[in-house]
């Protein structure tokens, strides 16, 4: 048992080490990818203002590009990581490595959580020391714990996402594309979602980054409880659920792909 888990904890901080490493080995890409982002935020905020809007809603935009890009990395670094693993030749020594593919899955969320850590963190600091963003959390304690359980869900999904992919071959892609831009209006990420309207805001809270936003919303601007869409406590049990369900539908979806390249040995053939 024990060699079993030194064996996980040694391959996730393995597969975590190169995302981690790029933060300062790859300086040019990370400015890029931080600053860039900043300039669509902006321009929310632009927006916002200029309409005279509370100021609860710049603060709104703010969390939400820091959000936008935990959803990016979610999709492109970890749902299509696994289909760009094989065009690259490296699916093959994972499967054929002792490597538990779980440990594969965790250490590219860790890896990438780090990585996009830091772009988050650059855009509420341009919310706090530019734009003059007030965040008054009404529990610091409350919102490190939605946050981690946030993140547990939508790294959840992306193991699911990193399965799925792989099986759906060269559609792995163009699904990816299909799920950015309608969950940007799904979860609200630049207004309350709770205007969609309760049936669609209702079947959105079924999206980790819906549920979490909303969540974060509400303990970082206490006054706009009353256009949330559930109370916090309702939305933590919603992220727990899901984070537990897509855990275990990520390892059911590994053993499948394991199966298959055992018994068909096409998992690994880049052409599918």
């Amino acid at each position: 048992m024990n060699q079993s888990v030194s064996l996980f904890l040694r391959v996730m901080l393995a597969r975590a080490y190169p995302r981690v490493t790029s933060l300062w080995r790859l300086r040019g890409w990370i400015i890029l990818d931080t600053l860039l982002p900043m300039l669509s935020v902006s321009a929310m905020v632009f927006a916002y203002r200029a309409m005279r809007a509370p100021e609860e809603f710049v603060g709104f935009v703010i969390l939400g590009g820091a959000m936008t890009a935990f959803w990016l990395n979610v999709l492109w670094s970890m749902g299509a990581q696994l289909y760009w693993d094989r065009e690259a030749g490296n699916l093959e020594l994972y499967v054929a490595s002792p490597a538990p593919m779980m440990a594969i899955l965790a250490g590219m969320a860790l890896g990438g959580l780090a990585m996009t850590l830091v772009r988050a963190c650059a855009i509420v600091a341009l919310g706090a020391f530019v734009f003059q963003v007030s965040f008054a959390p009404s529990s610091w304690l409350a919102l490190g714990g939605v946050f981690a359980l946030t993140m547990l869900a939508l790294y959840g999904l992306g193991m699911v996402f990193a399965s799925v992919f792989l099986l759906w071959g060269r559609q792995a892609l163009h699904v990816v594309s299909v799920l950015q831009e309608p969950v940007y209006l799904l979860s609200g990420l630049n207004f309350p979602v709770k205007t969609l309207g309760t049936t669609v805001a209702t079947a959105a809270a079924a999206l980790p980054l819906t549920t979490g936003c909303d969540a974060l919303r509400q303990i970082l601007f206490p006054s706009s409880a009353d256009i949330g869409l559930l109370p916090v406590w309702v939305e933590v049990v919603i992220l727990a659920v899901s984070s537990l369900l897509f855990i275990v539908l990520a390892r059911y979806a590994l053993f499948y792909l394991a199966r298959r390249a055992r018994e068909e040995g096409r998992l690994t053939v880049r052409w599918l």
